[in-house]
């Protein structure tokens, strides 16, 4: 048998990729915060639920508009404290950094404590608003899109939802553990498109909405195809 006949193409894959989407059931934790030192102890004791509803999934969120900071920390210090500058650290955290919550609880622990320790006078001025720490259930379900082929992966990419694009592309790190995401994933192992997979991961979440990040995505997948 000749090595043509036993060597798969480089774009055929080896498994299909099934494209899912998630639903999320909110509901408000006992945490609550009327000080930046009460904000603090919450911060300090919430679930990490409630570190993955206000960054990750207001990421999701506050993806639909370019304007504003991407997680509800930064925007209850600036909106509720008039904290600008905390509220400038806390929006520059990188959930792209983390792929653990605990870890990325830390930082946010790390930036509010540092700034009550140089201005401790902040501490006890109350908010002008309450922040509630909220969490929510999620719920993992399949769409109908299943993709055998990269021309049907980039359909997919076209046709699913953005809460999908979301699910794959910024959540998966938490899943996977890796600096990465479910189509790069399978893109690398399943494909044998790597570069394809690492320009997928170097496409930035925070200056686009989501359906430009989806746009970016599916350009680097047509051109792989090309």
């Amino acid at each position: 048998m000749s090595s043509a006949a036993t060597i798969a193409p480089a774009r055929t894959p080896v498994k299909p990729f099934y494209f899912n989407t998630s639903a999320h059931l909110l509901r408000i934790t006992t945490q609550k915060a009327n000080t930046l030192a009460e904000f603090l102890e919450a911060l300090r004791v919430c679930p990490d639920d409630s570190i993955f509803q206000h960054t990750f999934r207001t990421l999701q969120e506050h993806h639909f508009i370019r304007e504003g900071f991407s997680n509800d920390f930064a925007h209850w210090a600036l909106a509720a404290c008039n904290q600008p500058g905390l509220a400038e650290q806390l929006a520059n955290v990188d959930v792209r950094e983390f792929t653990s919550l605990s870890e990325l609880r830390e930082r946010f622990v790390q930036l509010v404590d540092k700034h009550l320790e140089l201005n401790p006078s902040d501490g006890a001025r109350v908010a002008e608003e309450t922040f509630y720490f909220c969490a929510a259930d999620t719920v993992m379900m399949p769409t109908n899109f299943v993709a055998a082929t990269m021309q049907d992966f980039a359909k997919g990419l076209r046709e699913v939802s953005v809460h999908s694009i979301h699910h794959h592309f910024i959540e998966a790190r938490l899943r996977l553990k890796l600096m990465s995401n479910d189509f790069s994933q399978w893109l690398h192992e399943d494909v044998g498109l790597t570069d394809a997979a690492r320009a997928l991961n170097r496409i930035d979440i925070y200056t686009a909405t989501l359906e430009d990040v989806r746009r970016q995505i599916v350009r680097v997948v047509e051109r792989a195809l090309a």
